[in-house]
């Protein structure tokens, strides 16, 4: 019998440590089961938008109360990992990068 774990694939540090500790596992004790929860918030593809089996209100309930970015943000300030301010000053501070990069692609000439 193969050995299995559950894992929250919206909680990125629980998939983080679960697959450290997995790959230690597996090379002392051979093969593990590894299943992982996760939310698609769209179709699979461009035929299937996704609203014909789940409604707006379920997608919408999804993105409030399991959120990856969410979640892993709640965690750092629940272990006081780093202060609401420090996140905002990260956050603002990504978003000033991003802003700068995609200033120069759209300068860039076309590959």
């Amino acid at each position: 019998m193969i050995p299995g774990v559950y894992i929250d694939g919206q909680n990125v540090l629980q998939v983080r440590e679960v697959m450290k500790w997995a790959g230690d596992f597996v090379k002392k004790n051979g093969p593990l089961f590894l299943e992982f929860d996760t939310y698609r918030y769209h179709g699979h593809s461009m035929s299937d938008p996704g609203i014909t089996y789940r409604t707006k209100d379920e997608v919408q309930n999804v993105r409030q109360t399991r959120d990856p970015v969410e979640i892993c943000r709640q965690m750092i300030l629940e272990r006081s990992w780093a202060s609401e301010e420090e996140l905002k000053a990260i956050e603002k501070d990504i978003r000033k990068r991003i802003d700068k990069e995609v200033e120069q692609i759209k300068k860039d000439p076309y590959p």
